[in-house]
Parts: structure tokens; C-alpha cells; sequence
């Protein structure tokens, strides 16, 4: 279309009809920078000046209409004009202001449209207000006058879910007006101007919209979101702001609500929870950029064998499924491969159960499941993950039978959680077609996937990995090969500065509680009884003949172990789960075990904080994670933190433990950990890329770039 640039501004208008056509052009996703905000305010006061003009109609070039706030202005100083105003100036347009949505208009985008008198979208729209996702909240009059618009319940639950709405669901809800026949977002927003000019359509602002006329409904709603939003986001800052900001919708004349909106924003700007959730956003993204992924080009996978019909094989299974792909499952025989299938029902009748999914559609996704106690069955698979016991030679065995039986070119992953990949892919015909997927459970929930890279793999294999984690909808952190890759090599090491306070004198209960204090969902005891005490029982076991004698070990958990007391499956771990319990109560059995081990061990319990417990917990955390950057095998300290939000319940308003670090200072973290080594040096080595980066004045942000 012909355009006349106004100086050369992402944003254009140009006269068709009565109608001005203002186009947002600012790839790739059209966000809300400065130039588009300038060129928004100017649109509107061209429509004004000019008698020609008798409607607005607002329209995004390319993929979107407007995706946001742009990202590139995190951080930097303000400039003029700030979004609210533009949104107020096009709200106080004299002349209709149409918004026609296509693709998405999220955060500031949504503001915009929520801004003018009438919002049309098309198919593929998606409407959303994600800023808590962000640590923020919807600052540019979104608080105000979506739930003037569409009540306080319904926007209340997208603020604070951050979740995308469909066209056709924003129709439903009265977020927008009207639907577009086709997808031609240009002819069906003209049509739609043409019609508001034809039936002489009033100048209608949303912020006189009357959702919340019934007050004791919307009282309800603010009430009862409250009470969820402190129970659910415990220790995050902005869900209930944004709550105090739909309450001042309610209670405040507009403009006095945009202003209380105002302050809140900034206060959630300044807050040090959106850095660390800002870090997160953009190192979620980072991640999926590895070496390999820019190098080559990954191999079609339409079919995917599955080896193992347990828990953790029967989620990979349901992932795999959830993706639209076929699985073959792998199983020794009959009553297994049953079992194995049975475990796959299990989950998506719990979702037909929750009123999630219909019995229809379990049906029409199990018809791509099928079974078999032969390899042969994997014959034409594009991929296989095998997902057995974790012992070296039952894996080799596996293997063995899939070099046989698989075709040429066939990428065949292992998901070990600790064993060396090197060895297995050695022991092979065709080492360059192993990678490890290291799924964490349940694996069709959990998000993290550690990419496993050994030495012989080819580019394209490490690329294919890195393309099924994108169609299984899970976060990729490449790793290399060591004992526990990034996570359970990082684990290993601060559950064991746990066990050393925990025989030191602080009980396994303050520290879950220190733990929780700080923002995970359990602590280290919750969870290994949840996982089982016999996991990490018969690693232990497994490392004791490599294991440094001069390194100080605790029994404790060993002698629990020993009493078959495996945590939530045998009823009992460090925690009591008396008939079934899902929530453990502290067992005074386990302090008695605890009390011995200290007799036995010659130690004189002492009194720990919670802080104190923190500090030498994250300090163990941080120096792992840094060694783990150090001997490359995270290729930056983002990956690592990536890895601790996504798979081990790290807070994700902190950014990680390597961001962590760089808020309290790497020098504070040193000399916490010289502190500690006095105590027990072997322990407390300080790793060597702490060292240098606090001699160089530098942090672990300096290196994240370095992919």
C-alpha cells in the first residue's frame, strides 16, 4: 500500500476515505519503543487537525499488532511520550479510534487497543496483559480499564495468570467487539470503520465502561483473587498490586485510579524482583541458542520409540504424544508394556477428570501410541529415547539392540541422569548419533530439558535435540558430560552443605523452612522424600568406591534408608506421612537417628538462623555452578541458572543462583566461602572462576554472551 512517511517514523497514516489508516511498522514484532509511541501521539493529532478525517483505524504491520513494550528499552532512562499518555490522547480522540488486532497485542499492545472506542481481531489474534510475568504490572491504564470493561474477575485472572487470550475468547469476554470474517486484517478493519461511520457510531471510552457497576459482585471477585494471590505467589511483589490496582478501579474515579496504577508500576519497576524475573525472561531465550543450533541444520523426526513403560518413560511417552507425534513403547514384556500403558492413561484421565480434556481426545492421541517386547518394532523410529533403570550395563544392553535394529541416521538418546554418555555412546557402531535427553519428573510437566552433549555427537543430532524440545514445549539447557551434568552435579553439592548443617546442629525442618523462606516450593528433605530416599541411597552406594576418604560424609540419610523409610511411598522418610499424607510432619524418630550420628560422629550440635543456613547453602549452590562454567560444561552462567529455575523450583523473582550472586555481591559470596573453608577446606574450595572473576572486578553477568 502507498504510504507517506512521516519522517521516516514507524508509524504512517495516510488518508483512505473518511477513514485514517494508521499503520505500526517496527519489526520484528512491532513493540512500543519511543519512535512508535511519538508516532502513535502524532497520528492522533493529525486526526484531530484535519476535517477530512471522520475515524481512526489502528493496524500493525506484519506478524503482530503490537507485542509489547520494547524490551530494548529495559533499563534505560524514560522517553518521552510515556505510554499512558498516549493511550489517554487516543482514549480523548473526538473522532472513533478503531484498534484491529491481528497476531498479538499483548501488554502495552493490549493497552493500546483497551485505549481506543472499538477493538476488532481475526483468527490467530492473541490478547494478553503478561507484565507479571515480568515483576510488572499493566502500566499504561491496563488495571483500569480492563476491568472496566470486562468486570474484575475476568481481568483480574488474565493479569495474573499472564496467560494469552484467542480471538474468539477476547469476543467472548468483551475484551474486543467483533470478529473478522477472514484474516485480512486490513480489509476487515476498513469494512468495520466503514460500518461505525455508515450507522453514525458514538465516540465510546472504555474508561466509562460499566463492568464493575455491580460493586458487591466485584468486591467478591477482588476478595477472593486476593486471598489466592497471597497463598499462590508467596514472596512475589507485584500479583498483589496488580489486585490493590483493580480495587482502586473500583474505588477511584479514573484518572485518580491511573494515577495510584502509576505509582505501583513504578514501585514493581524499582523492585529488585523484576530484575531477576527479567533476567529470567531473557535467559529462558538465550538458552536455546547453543553452538550447534546456529551450525547445522536438525534431522525430520516424525517418529519416536520410547524404551521403558515406567514413571519416567510413560511421561517422556506423554510428552511426546502432547507434541502430535506417534510413540512406540518399549517394554521386556506383556504385563510391563501394560503397566507401561496404563501409566500413559493415568495422566490424561487425570486431566478428563479435572474437566480438562474430553474422553475423545484421549482417544484420538492413544491411537498414536502402540506397544511391543520387540526392538524390531523401532526399525523406521527417528528417534528413540531410552528411559530404563540407571545402570550402566542394563543401558549398554539397550543400545546394543538399537544399533541392530535402528535405520541409518537415527538419533538415539539416553535419559541418565548421572552416567557417563561418553561410555555409552563408545560402546556402540555409530557413537555420533548418541545424546543424552535428561527429562526431569514428571516428564510431561516439568519444563527443563538438559541437552547432553558428548564428544563424538554430530552438530546435527545436538540441533534435532534442540528442535523436539521446542515441539515438546520444554526449556533446553545444553550440557556437557560429567557426573550429574549442570543440575544433579549442582544438587549433589548444596543437598551436601545441607547434611553438613543438618549434623551440624540445625534440624532437617528449619532448614526445609529457611529453604522455603527463601522462595522454593519445598525444601532439600520434601523433596528427596518425594523422589524416594532409595534414589539418591543407591547413587551413594554406587560412588562410595571413587569417593575421597578425607571428604567429611553424613550417614544420616543412610540410616534412615536402612529402615526401608523411603519417604512418601513407604509412608515414612525424614518426614512422618501417616495414612497416605501428601504433607510430611516432623518425626522425632528421625532426630533421635540424627542425635546418634552426631554421638557417633563427635560433634557438638550448635544453633543456626535461617539466614546463616542460607548463606552456606547458596554459597555451595553458587561455587558448584561456577565450577560447572568454569570446566565448560554450562556454556554460561545463564544456562545455569536456566537449569536451577526450570528444574530444581529455584525462585524465579531471584533469576537463579548465578544472578543471585551478582546481587549480593561475588566478593560477599568469596569470603563467605573462606570463611567456610577454615572449617573444612575440601569442602569449601573455593572454585577457581569465582577467584578470578572477583579479582578482575567482574560477575557472572560479564560472561553471558559467550556462547
Amino acid at each position: 500500500m502507498a504510504t507517506h512517511p512521516v519522517n521516516a517514523s514507524p508509524v504512517t497514516h495516510e488518508l483512505r476515505g473518511k477513514v485514517l489508516l494508521v499503520t505500526v511498522d517496527n519489526p520484528p514484532v512491532n513493540a512500543l519503543g519511543a519512535d512508535v509511541r511519538r508516532g502513535l501521539a502524532a497520528a492522533i493529532g493529525h486526526a484531530e487537525a484535519n476535517d477530512a478525517v471522520q475515524a481512526v483505524l489502528i493496524v500493525g504491520a506484519g506478524r503482530n499488532f503490537i507485542a509489547g513494550a520494547d524490551i530494548r528499552e529495559f533499563g534505560q532512562p524514560p522517553q518521552p511520550p510515556a505510554l499512558p499518555d498516549v493511550c489517554n490522547r487516543i482514549e480523548a480522540c473526538h473522532k472513533p479510534v478503531i484498534a484491529a488486532i491481528h497476531g498479538a497485542a499483548l501488554g502495552g499492545g493490549l493497552e493500546v487497543a483497551l485505549a481506543a472506542h472499538y477493538r476488532l481481531a481475526v483468527a490467530g489474534a492473541k490478547l494478553g496483559l503478561p507484565e507479571v510475568q515480568l515483576g510488572l504490572l499493566p502500566g499504561a491504564g491496563g488495571t483500569q480499564r480492563a476491568p472496566r470493561l470486562i468486570g474484575a474477575e475476568t481481568a483480574l485472572s488474565l493479569m495474573l495468570s499472564g496467560r494469552h487470550a484467542s480471538a474468539q475468547e477476547a469476543h467472548k469476554l468483551g475484551l474486543v467487539d467483533r470478529l473478522g470474517a477472514s484474516d485480512d486484517i486490513l480489509a476487515e478493519g476498513l469494512a468495520y470503520a466503514q460500518e461505525l461511520l455508515a450507522g453514525h457510531a458514538p465516540v465510546r471510552r472504555t474508561r466509562d465502561a460499566q463492568a464493575l457497576a455491580d460493586r458487591t459482585q466485584a468486591q467478591a471477585a477482588i476478595d477472593a483473587a486476593r486471598a489466592e494471590t497471597a497463598k499462590k505467589s508467596r514472596g512475589l511483589f507485584s500479583p498483589l498490586k496488580i489486585v490493590d490496582c483493580v480495587q482502586a478501579a473500583l474505588d477511584l474515579p479514573f484518572d485518580e485510579g491511573l494515577r495510584f496504577e502509576r505509582k505501583q508500576f513504578l514501585e514493581c519497576l524499582e523492585s529488585p524482583q523484576r530484575a531477576g524475573l527479567v533476567h529470567a525472561f531473557f535467559a529462558e531465550r538465550e538458552v536455546q541458542k547453543a553452538p550447534e543450533t546456529k551450525s547445522a541444520k536438525p534431522r525430520a523426526i516424525e517418529t519416536v520409540g520410547v524404551i521403558g513403560g515406567g514413571t519416567m518413560g510413560a511421561g517422556i511417552a506423554v510428552a511426546v504424544l502432547d507434541a502430535g507425534l506417534p510413540v512406540t513403547m518399549i517394554e521386556r514384556d506383556d504385563a510391563s508394556l501394560a503397566r507401561g500403558r496404563a501409566h500413559v492413561e493415568k495422566v490424561y484421565d487425570g486431566l478428563i477428570a479435572k474437566g480438562r480434556m474430553k474422553p475423545e481426545a484421549k482417544a484420538q492421541i492413544l491411537a498414536r501410541l502402540s506397544g511391543s517386547t520387540s526392538y524390531d518394532a523401532l526399525a523406521n523410529a527417528d528417534l528413540v529415547i531410552e528411559a530404563v533403570f540407571e545402570d550402566m550395563a542394563v543401558k549398554q544392553a539397550v543400545f546394543a539392540e538399537l544399533d541392530r535394529v535402528c535405520k541409518p541416521g537415527a538419533v538415539l538418546a539416553t535419559n541418565t541422569s548421572y552416567l557417563d554418555i561418553d561410555a555409552i555412546a563408545a560402546s556402540i557402531e555409530r557413537p555420533q548419533d548418541v545424546v543424552g535427553l535428561h527429562f526431569f519428573s514428571p516428564a510431561n510437566i516439568m519444563k527443563l530439558l538438559e541437552i547432553v552433549v558428548p564428544k563424538q555427537v554430530s552438530a546435527d543430532v545436538v540441533a534435532t535435540a534442540f528442535e523436539l524440545a521446542k515441539k515438546l514445549r520444554k526449556v533446553p539447557v545444553r550440557a556437557g558430560v560429567c557426573d550429574g551434568f549442570i543440575g544433579n552435579r549442582i544438587l549433589a553439592v548444596f543437598r551436601t552443605a545441607a547434611d553438613h548443617l543438618m549434623e551440624d546442629g540445625a534440624s532437617p525442618y528449619q532448614i526445609d523452612k529457611a529453604v522455603r523462606d527463601f522462595g522454593f516450593p519445598m525444601g532439600p528433605y520434601q523433596v528427596v522424600d518425594l523422589a524416594g530416599g532409595d534414589i539418591g541411597w543407591a547413587t551413594r552406594k554406587r560412588r562410595a568406591a571413587t569417593r575421597d576418604p578425607k571428604a567429611r560424609y553424613v550417614q544420616i540419610a543412610d540410616r534412615i534408608c536402612e529402615r526401608g523409610w523411603f519417604g512418601q511411598k513407604t509412608g515414612r522418610g525424614f518426614y512422618l506421612y501417616p495414612e497416605g499424607a501428601r504433607t510430611g510432619t516432623p518425626d522425632p524418630e528421625v532426630e533421635a537417628i540424627i542425635e546418634a550420628e552426631r554421638e557417633r560422629a563427635g560433634i557438638t550440635p550448635r544453633a543456626f538462623t535461617d539466614e546463616a543456613i542460607m548463606r552456606r547453602y547458596m554459597a555451595a549452590m553458587i561455587n558448584e555452578g561456577a565450577n560447572v562454567v568454569h570446566e565448560k560444561i554450562a556454556l554460561r552462567p545463564l544456562d545455569v541458572d536456566v537449569t536451577l529455575l526450570y528444574g530444581y523450583g529455584f525462585p524465579r523473582y531471584r533469576g537463579g543462583p548465578m544472578k543471585y550472586a551478582d546481587t549480593v555481591g561475588l566478593a560477599n559470596v568469596l569470603a563467605d566461602i573462606r570463611e567456610y573453608a577454615k572449617e573444612d577446606p575440601l569442602f569449601w574450595r573455593p572454585s577457581p572462576l569465582l577467584v578470578e572473576l572477583v579479582e578482575r572486578g567482574e560477575n557472572f553477568a560479564s560472561l553471558n554472551h559467550s556462547a
